[in-house]
C-alpha cells in the first residue's frame, strides 16, 4: 500500500531547497512521483488526487488541517495529539480518521499558524491564542501542559457576517428586541453583552454592528481581531500584542485603549477573550469611568459601577 509518508520524503529529497520553488512547479513534481508510484502499485484516480492535494497542502498550507478548513459546513476542529482530531458540523462532534504523520509535523504546523499570527508558543509560554488569516480563532496548548502532545482547537468563523435579519429568521432574537437594541445603537447608548464560551457574542456584536450610524469613526481593540463589524467605513482595527522573546515589545489592551482616546472615536467596541463581555460603548464613557469601571465575577453576572444612566447589558444564555 502506497504510503503518504514515503511519498513525502521522495518529494522533499528532490525540492530544490536553494530556490523558492513556485506552486505549479511543486504541483508537477507531487503527480511526478504519484506517477511512478502508481506505476508500481495501482492507483485510482480518485486516490491520486486526493494524494496530490494532500501533499501540497503538506507543504504550501496547513497540512491536513486545510481540508477542514475550507470546508464551510465545519464549525470547529479539535486536535488532541498526532492521533485524534475531531470535528464539529451541524451542532454535532465526529472523529476524524486522519492523523498527523508525527508530532514534529503537527508542532511545525502549530508554529507555522502561530507565527503567521505574530505570537510566540514554547515549552516555556506553552498557551497562546492566536487567528488565521480568515479569523478563525485557534487556541494551542503544548507539553509539559499538554500530556499527550500539542492541543490545538480552532473555532471557525462564518465567511458571510451573519445579519440581525438572519438571527430573527432562526429565532435567535424576536423582532421587538432587535428593534429596541437597534434604537439603542442609534442613540449612542453603551452597550455589554456578556455570556459564556460559544454563546454567540461576538456574532451577536458583528449583526448589531449594522446599525450604527454611517458617519461615526468606530475603533476596535481585542486581544485577537475577531470582530467583523458590517458596512462601518470609518473604522480603525487595533490588536494586543504580547511580549517578544527577550520578554519585550507587549502592547497591552490598556494601552490600546489610552491611544484610542486619542483617535477621535465615536464609540470604541472590544473583546478581551473568550469569555470576557464584550462592548460597544461611547468614548464620553470610556473618560468617565476608564480603567476600573467593570467587573465580570463569572458568565452570567456583569456589574457595571458608573453614575451614567444610558447603559443597557445584553446577555446571551
Amino acid at each position: 500500500m502506497i504510503d503518504p509518508e514515503q511519498l513525502h520524503a521522495r518529494i522533499l529529497e528532490e525540492l530544490d531547497m536553494t530556490r523558492e520553488i513556485e506552486d505549479d512547479e511543486l504541483n508537477r513534481l507531487i503527480y511526478r512521483v504519484l506517477q511512478e508510484a502508481s506505476e508500481q502499485e495501482y492507483l485510482p484516480l480518485a486516490r491520486k488526487t486526493a494524494l496530490g492535494r494532500e501533499l501540497f497542502n503538506t507543504f504550501r498550507k496547513l497540512d491536513l488541517l486545510q481540508e477542514f478548513l475550507e470546508d464551510d459546513t465545519i464549525t470547529e476542529i479539535m486536535i488532541n495529539g498526532t492521533q485524534n482530531i475531531f470535528y464539529e458540523r451541524g451542532g454535532r462532534i465526529y472523529r476524524s480518521d486522519k492523523r498527523f504523520i508525527s508530532r514534529d509535523k503537527l508542532e511545525d504546523v502549530v508554529q507555522q499558524i502561530v507565527a503567521g499570527a505574530n505570537r510566540l508558543v514554547n515549552e516555556a509560554s506553552p498557551i497562546v491564542d492566536a487567528r488565521l488569516p480568515d479569523g478563525s480563532r485557534v487556541n494551542v496548548v503544548l507539553a509539559p501542559i499538554a500530556l499527550d502532545g500539542p492541543i490545538v482547537t480552532i473555532r471557525k468563523f462564518s465567511k458571510e457576517g451573519i445579519t440581525m435579519e438572519q438571527l430573527i429568521s432562526w429565532n435567535s432574537v424576536s423582532k421587538e428586541v432587535s428593534g429596541f437594541l437597534a434604537r439603542l445603537v442609534e442613540a449612542g447608548y453603551n452597550i455589554f453583552i456578556s455570556g459564556g464560551t460559544g454563546s454567540g457574542k461576538t456574532t451577536f456584536l458583528n449583526a448589531l454592528s449594522q446599525y450604527i450610524p454611517k458617519t461615526e469613526r468606530i475603533i476596535t481593540i481585542e486581544d485577537n481581531a475577531e470582530l467583523r463589524l458590517q458596512d462601518v467605513p470609518n473604522l480603525v482595527r487595533l490588536e494586543a500584542r504580547n511580549a517578544n522573546v527577550e520578554g519585550t515589545g507587549a502592547v497591552t489592551i490598556r494601552d490600546l485603549i489610552k491611544s484610542a482616546l486619542r483617535m477621535r472615536p465615536d464609540r470604541i467596541s472590544g473583546i478581551s477573550g473568550a469569555t470576557s463581555p464584550i462592548s460597544l460603548i461611547n468614548q464620553d464613557f470610556l473618560h468617565q469611568v476608564y480603567p476600573r469601571s467593570m467587573k465580570a465575577s463569572n458568565f452570567r453576572h456583569f456589574y457595571l459601577k458608573s453614575t451614567t444612566t444610558n447603559t443597557f447589558l445584553y446577555l446571551l444564555w
